[in-house]
């Protein structure tokens, strides 16, 4: 199931599956310690996020120097980001073209 829906802000509620192009505003509630990973595309740096919106919360994986743009508290706007599934669950990610927006601290 591929939804493109670049540009208009979708809840984290309606967030499904395979998902593309999905704008996401939310607040970030915790981000865990930076774990090294070894990617397809080598080695990485990544930590995990929770993003939070009124409808919900949802997994957001920070990668690279996506990581060190954020804190704690920060109101944030995703850009083209996709959806993956991991242990069952949702989770948010931003590709090269994807991007994120600092919009409060």
């Amino acid at each position: 199931m591929s939804q493109d829906t670049f540009g208009q802000p979708v809840r984290i509620a309606d967030i499904k599956s395979g998902m593309r192009g999905l704008t996401v505003v939310g607040t970030i509630l915790s981000i865990s310690e930076i774990r090294n990973v070894m990617t397809r595309f080598g080695p990485a740096t990544v930590a995990t996020a929770r993003l939070g919106d009124e409808s919900g919360e949802i997994r957001l994986n920070l990668w690279r120097d996506q990581i060190g743009k954020v804190r704690v508290g920060d109101i944030v706007r995703l850009e083209n980001a996709f959806v993956n599934v991991f242990n069952y669950q949702n989770e948010l990610n931003l590709g090269k073209d994807g991007r994120i927006t600092v919009l409060s601290r």
